[in-house]
């Protein structure tokens, strides 16, 4: 083959990576000087744009900062009204620079006292039994005031609140009201009776000897990782099971289930001091380990099975 040709057969060879990207640079640069020559023939001013068009930039946008949202509740306005009504009852007209009556007519500066005679007698407490808010600004208050007789009367006092609920106003006399009804109670859980000498039996009354009477310490009845300090001082003497209820019917078998087992029971006890004797109420969450039962949880003030509320 002549040198001629090879020659021309190197020349029209496929073109290498490099030389591709020698020929897109070339080609741009080509590119770019048409048209730089197209806006010269378009004249001056559309020169002047191709120069002056600025490069666009996309920012980011700032970080939207966390919004904050104030809930307000309305105050309820029971203890003002508490404190009005048993100033108000123990008022009366004609006496108007009393420290009752003053009181009554700092809170509700257009109610009139009441007029009544010295012997009038006077409430022994008077407590909110119900609050209903019937505008944004506007509430009635339903109070009980106990008499030493043990009578029991109920009032409604109309109270008027800011928008913001710091401040109160009683906007007119009470009013003398039928009590609320008696609701019906729920159904307790605790229908199994247990034993009182059994092991469960045992458990919550040693506990509620030392909780309530100081009888031992509280911590030796209690399951690991629980914590309960006792009533001090211990307001009684001695505490006595009376009848012991239970939610499951695990606690009263004979004898102790395996450990982590759980039952829930309701201790009616009865407590003695110097001044008699008291019915009181307590539910507890027993734990069994080791063959015996342990404390884990003590909730009062839930009787549902009969004996007083603690």
């Amino acid at each position: 083959m002549s040198p001629a040709k090879q020659a021309a057969e190197e020349h029209t060879a496929p073109p290498t990576a490099a030389g591709a990207r020698l020929q897109q640079m070339r080609r741009r640069v080509r590119l770019g000087r048409l048209g730089a020559w197209a806006a010269v023939a378009a004249g001056p001013i559309a020169l002047a744009v191709a120069v002056a068009t600025p490069a666009t930039v996309v920012r980011a946008a700032p970080a939207a900062k966390p919004t904050t949202v104030k809930t307000t509740v309305p105050a309820d306005p029971a203890g003002y009204a508490t404190v009005f009504l048993d100033a108000w009852l123990r008022s009366r007209s004609g006496a108007e620079s009393t420290a009752q009556a003053r009181l009554a007519q700092s809170m509700g500066p257009d109610v009139d006292l009441p007029q009544a005679s010295d012997g009038q007698p006077a409430p022994e407490s008077v407590v909110a039994v119900r609050s209903a808010q019937q505008t944004s600004t506007a509430w009635s208050v339903t109070l009980a005031a106990q008499y030493a007789d043990g009578s029991v009367r109920y009032f409604a006092v109309p109270v008027v609140a800011d928008s913001g609920g710091a401040s109160f106003t009683v906007s007119g006399v009470p009013g003398v009201v039928a009590g609320p009804g008696r609701a019906k109670g729920a159904r307790s859980p605790y229908t199994v009776t247990v034993p009182t000498d059994s092991d469960v039996s045992s458990a919550a009354g040693e506990f509620l000897a030392a909780y309530l009477a100081g009888a031992g310490e509280v911590d030796r009845y209690l399951a690991p990782g629980i914590s309960l300090s006792p009533v001090s001082p211990p307001p009684y003497q001695t505490v006595t099971v009376q009848q012991m209820l239970a939610a499951d019917q695990e606690a009263a078998a004979e004898s102790v289930p395996a450990d982590g087992t759980r039952v829930r029971v309701m201790a009616q006890v009865e407590a003695r001091d110097s001044a008699g004797r008291w019915p009181l109420a307590y539910e507890l969450t027993l734990k069994s380990r080791s063959g015996r039962w342990e404390v884990a949880g003590l909730e009062s003030g839930t009787a549902q099975a009969g004996g007083a509320r603690s």
